[in-house]
């Protein structure tokens, strides 16, 4: 007999996000949840008949008492799967940007280091379809844009999410179905957190009202989206070179735009220009763009102590030297 549908689902999800590569190194990110231990079993058992290296790391924020006890039982299931390497890492959080913000940057700087000391060409993550349907309904409430309600990508850079298109309730049963006892992080339940409200109340409420299936379709509409912002997002690297002059862009080829190019060149070059991404939000880019259609000649402040002007028929981004008055 083959393995349990969940299970085969599972491998066959990993077995596809991995098929571009050819041996080497990956590494499986595992808080010891069952999303992330059923995507370490699968891993194991698709690295182990294509010749692949397979690692894991799980990284302990230390926010709760016990965490690294807990970051030892992981790393033991993750050796008993044939896992290797396999390590803990203990990460300081921060406060910017929020605790859950700042514990995701503590968790990927740590991820990157370990897939640079390894020489890993991809790093699994266990987010599955649940997880991208949250992630749009969060960014359609803060109004985020396109490109936040694209979701997360199946692939970013070194970072690959093999299920993506499976239910949270299928990988949950192929965890249990090979056999792992997954830890449940009480964070994801604790309502302080805008996700877990989002997990608890919001997606079951929209499941109650509309029927089910909510929680697919908004991971469809993801996918869509993400289509849509990456077209246009190729429109606007090109539209980005011509507007470039030295010391800014060209208000003239700026007017000419569609918005929805305009916008995307405006944010490109103040992120360029040294302005955090994170604090760059969309009232800020709208009034680049109006300064930038003739509201004024600035400085228009930005964040991260960036300025904005309008100057002999160029935008202007610069960071005001120390004697010059802000």
């Amino acid at each position: 007999m083959g393995p349990h549908p969940a299970v085969a689902a599972t491998r066959s999800a990993v077995r596809g996000a991995l098929a571009d590569l050819a041996g080497g190194t990956v590494l499986v990110a595992c808080s010891g949840g069952a999303d992330s231990l059923a995507l370490a079993a699968a891993t194991a058992f698709v690295g182990a008949r294509s010749g692949m290296c397979v690692g894991a790391l799980t990284v302990d924020h230390g926010l709760q008492d016990g965490s690294a006890a807990r970051a030892e039982t992981v790393t033991k299931q993750l050796r008993a799967l044939g896992l290797d390497p396999v390590e803990a890492v203990r990460v300081t959080v921060g406060t910017a940007g929020g605790p859950e913000a700042a514990a995701r940057t503590a968790r990927y700087r740590a991820l990157d280091a370990a897939a640079d000391a390894s020489g890993a060409a991809a790093v699994l993550l266990g987010h599955t379809a649940d997880d991208q349907a949250e992630t749009v309904l969060l960014g359609l409430a803060r109004g985020s844009g396109p490109r936040s309600l694209a979701g997360m990508a199946p692939i970013a850079g070194r970072y690959r999410r093999p299920f993506l298109d499976l239910p949270r309730e299928l990988v949950r049963q192929a965890c249990a179905e090979v056999g792992l006892t997954p830890w449940e992080d009480p964070h994801n339940a604790d309502p302080v957190f805008a996700r877990a409200r989002v997990r608890a109340t919001a997606l079951p409420a929209l499941e109650e009202a509309l029927g089910p299936g909510v929680a697919a379709a908004l991971a469809r509409t993801a996918a869509l989206l993400r289509a849509d912002a990456d077209a246009l997002d190729a429109v606007a690297t090109a539209a980005a070179e011509r507007c470039a002059r030295e010391g800014g862009l060209d208000l003239a080829e700026l007017k000419a735009l569609p918005e929805a190019i305009r916008t995307r060149v405006l944010r490109r070059a103040a992120i360029a220009a040294g302005c955090p991404a994170g604090a760059l939000a969309a009232g800020h880019v709208a009034a680049l763009a109006r300064l930038s259609a003739g509201a004024g000649r600035g400085p228009l402040h930005l964040p991260g102590g960036l300025r904005a002007r309008r100057s002999c028929g160029i935008l202007v981004l610069f960071r005001p030297q120390t004697n010059e008055s802000p």
